[in-house]
């Protein structure tokens, strides 16, 4: 069974693994990884595989079949290889900054509009979410931008936990998705941010609101009935 390492460690930058499969000589499944794979909306990984000093760009990151496959711009790797992994560190940290910036915007949207989110994308240089949104009031979503960075800067702690699906959802509002967590999900990831949120989800995060500085809201587009869209990025 793969270790994905960044389901308990979001900060683990350097790792050791052994290569599993090789396919097409670009493919490479480890026994254990710290890259994440593109998922929930949120933009996968790049990085390093490096084998005895020779270096393997990994350009995409996905999960097929239950295995999380590392895409590299080299051939050479073969099963059994060990290999040392290195994220972009630059990058991925960016993108937890975005994607807790999401779960804040988002409890502070269905606290204060009882809005669902019906879409999102977060990738390195941009960030969108959609929300399910009545009435298009941009002056409220400035206020709920504002109050985001009100909050980033007294800050929370970030907390990730485990739940069973039962125990998750008889907390109010624990899945703000609007399409619900999938029935096959027996144990919930949560993130919480403490006082404000908690949520199930796989992705990566930053260990305290403090970390997203100032979020800046670029853009606003209504997309048709009760579909909001917002822009935002971190300073």
């Amino acid at each position: 069974m793969q270790q994905a390492l960044y389901m308990d460690d979001m900060y683990l930058k350097e790792f050791e693994a052994i290569v599993e499969s090789v396919k097409d000589n670009k493919y490479v499944v480890l026994d254990r990884t710290a890259f994440y794979p593109v998922s929930g909306g949120v933009v996968h990984d790049t990085g390093i595989l490096i084998r005895d000093g020779e270096v393997f760009p990994v350009v995409y990151v996905g999960k097929f079949d239950g295995n999380i496959s590392h895409e590299v711009s080299k051939p050479g790797l073969k099963p059994g290889d060990k290999i040392t992994g290195k994220i972009d560190w630059d990058r991925r940290y960016k993108l937890m900054r975005l994607h807790t910036t999401a779960h804040l915007l988002a409890a502070i949207m269905h606290n204060k509009a009882k809005a669902l989110i019906t879409g999102n994308q977060i990738e390195i240089d941009k960030a969108r979410m959609d929300f399910s949104l009545e009435e298009f009031d941009r002056n409220k979503i400035d206020e709920y931008v504002a109050l985001a960075n009100t909050l980033v800067r007294k800050g929370a702690a970030v907390k990730l936990g485990y739940m069973k699906r039962e125990e998750a959802l008889r907390i109010p509002d624990m899945v703000k998705l609007a399409n619900k967590m999938p029935p096959e999900v027996d144990v919930f990831r949560t993130i919480e941010i403490e006082g404000i949120d908690k949520q199930a989800d796989g992705g990566c995060h930053v260990s305290d609101i403090r970390e997203i500085g100032k979020i800046e809201l670029v853009k606003v587009e209504n997309k048709g009935k009760s579909n909001r869209r917002l822009y935002f990025m971190v300073g």
